[in-house]
């Protein structure tokens, strides 16, 4: 485990205040997806709340982990791939829904990066 350690930065808390953001800007859309929004926005503010809320605890727990590449990706991804879809629910243009996706990969590069961390520090 010491390899992730490896990677801790003067970066890492202003990572950290960024990901405690982005999980109370996921409460909050979920909140009002699930209380003010209805139809299709409703749907699109807890789509977008759960995947952000998911990806800042796992970002978080990779900052703990002094993941800090993973980090950036989910916190990244989950800000594009849930922002787009919050945007959309707000009335914006339904072609940022093209968009969404390329969150969704950064995601799931990050949960792979991280993967490989653990993996290589566990040998």
């Amino acid at each position: 485990m010491d390899e992730l350690k490896q990677e801790t930065t003067p970066v890492m808390p202003v990572m950290a205040v960024l990901v405690a953001l982005s999980g109370a800007v996921a409460v909050a859309a979920g909140a009002f997806g699930a209380h003010g929004a209805h139809g299709q926005a409703a749907e699109w503010l807890k789509t977008g709340g759960q995947y952000q809320l998911v990806h800042a605890s796992v970002a978080m727990i990779a900052i703990l982990r002094g993941a800090r590449v993973p980090a950036w990706l989910f916190l990244v991804g989950s800000f594009v791939f849930a922002g787009t879809l919050y945007l959309m629910a707000l009335g914006l243009p339904r072609w940022l829904g093209a968009v969404t996706p390329i969150g969704g990969a950064a995601m799931i590069l990050g949960w792979l990066w991280f993967a490989w961390m653990l993996a290589r520090a566990a040998r």
